[in-house]
This record gives C-alpha cells, structure tokens and sequence, in this order.
C-alpha cells in the first residue's frame, strides 16, 4: 500500500529535512512506500483536499507559520488542522513545534503526535513504525454482530460510542445509524479490545477518544453532535486516557 505523506511547513529546509528522514526510513524499510507531498502552505493543502484532488494518510504539519498578509507567526497549523477536519480529512496528524504550548489543542483537531524541532530521526522512525503498525491493524479491526438476524460486520474504527439504555446496549456508528443490541456492557467491551481508542466511561458507556471533539469534568462532546454527561470520578482518568493516547509520554 502507498502511503501518501503531506509535508507543510513555511521553511523549506525544514521540508527537505523531514523528506530526507522519511526517504531513509524507506531504504531501512524495504516494504514502506511513501508518496510524499511539500507545501510551503498551508492554504494550498487545504485548497487540495477542500478540492478532492489530494487524500493524505498522514501529514506532518508546523504549528507556527507566518499569516499570508501580515507576516506574523502564528499558530496556522493548528487552524488549518481544524479546517481539515471539518472538510472530514481522518488523516494522522504530527505536528513540528518548539513547545507543548498547544497541546490540550489536540482535543479539538485529533493530533496524533507532537514533535520537538529540531527533528531526529530516531523519534520520527518510531512515530513512523507506530502509524504503519496501526495503518496495518486498522484493516482488522473489525467484530461480528447480529443486527435485525443478520450477521453483520462492524468496523471498531466507525464507532462513536456505546451506551447501556434498560436491558438493551446501542452502538453509535459515523454513518448515523444505531445498532441495538442485548449483551453486556462488558462482553461488548472485551469485543472492542482490539481498539485501542475504545474506552470504557463508568459502567454506561464506551467511547471512542478518535471521537471526542472537546472535553470538561462534566461532559463530553463527540463528533456527531452527542453529550456525554460524565459521571462523578471519570473526568481525569479519561483525560490521562486521551493524552496518553494522542501526545504519548516522553
């Protein structure tokens, strides 16, 4: 599979650097094929994928680079992260920075990983063995489920969340429909272990953190439209959860 690689940073030596990281990681991996994309702006990968031309699996992108009209540095990647999504882009996102500033940021635009400039090519290679390893498992990521008595497949990465209502379970899924079922909160759980953004919320819910739009001690919003009121005591351990999984632990 040819991975398709967005590269977007003001500075060109920058680019060059991280091209070269990459093209390395290719010749150590002889199965990784990369295609890979420059943009010294982020308006012209915007313009690219709001056109549908352009459908990168994961983009490396600044935080701070220069507003078009003013010259000043600004947190442009960050925006254009968020116009990305909206534009419905489900592509890993690695952001260049030179500090963890805007990392509670990630809550709104689904950063996978920030990278500490300069770049070394040891963090890239890991970042890069963790994404193709996901990328890989994502394609398994599936359970079986009896819907309407039919046995159906339902993909682990198009849930929303899951919640317990009376004696019946629902799952919420990215295409709006609502699958019922009549297990156990836990059994649906053990089925979604092999999800590693599928995280249990109390004893009522499931939810996805590749979900989750924003977050405070009271409730979460998914990116259907759905709040989700936590129950008392859940609040920090799910935000510890989301961070582990987004930024990682140095």
């Amino acid at each position: 599979m040819t991975v398709e690689i967005a590269l977007c940073d003001d500075e060109p030596a920058e680019l060059t650097k991280t091209e070269k990281i990459l093209g390395a990681y290719e010749k150590k991996h002889p199965e990784a094929d990369f295609k890979i994309e420059r943009f010294e702006s982020a308006n012209k990968l915007l313009g690219m994928v709001r056109d549908g031309t352009y459908s990168p699996h994961l983009i490396f992108i600044d935080i701070y680079m220069p507003e078009e009209e003013t010259g000043e540095s600004l947190p442009i990647g960050i925006e254009a992260a968020r116009r990305l999504r909206d534009m419905g882009s489900t592509a890993k996102l690695f952001f260049f920075t030179t500090s963890k500033e805007h990392a509670l940021d990630a809550f709104e635009v689904e950063a996978s990983r920030y990278l500490l400039k300069p770049l070394s090519e040891e963090k890239v290679f890991n970042l890069l063995d963790g994404f193709l390893i996901e990328l890989e498992e994502e394609r398994e990521k599936y359970i079986l489920l009896r819907v309407e008595a039919m046995i159906t497949k339902i993909s682990l990465n198009d849930i929303i969340y899951c919640e317990a209502k009376g004696k019946f379970q629902y799952i919420y899924m990215k295409d709006g429909t609502r699958v019922r079922q009549n297990l156990t909160m836990a059994r649906i759980y053990e089925m979604c272990s092999a999800c590693q953004a599928l995280v249990k919320v109390g004893v009522s819910y499931i939810v996805s953190l590749e979900h989750i739009v924003s977050m405070n001690a009271r409730e979460l919003l998914m990116d259907n439209g759905q709040k989700i009121y936590l129950p008392r005591g859940t609040f920090r351990p799910l935000r510890e959860q989301y961070l582990d999984y987004y930024c990682g632990r140095d």
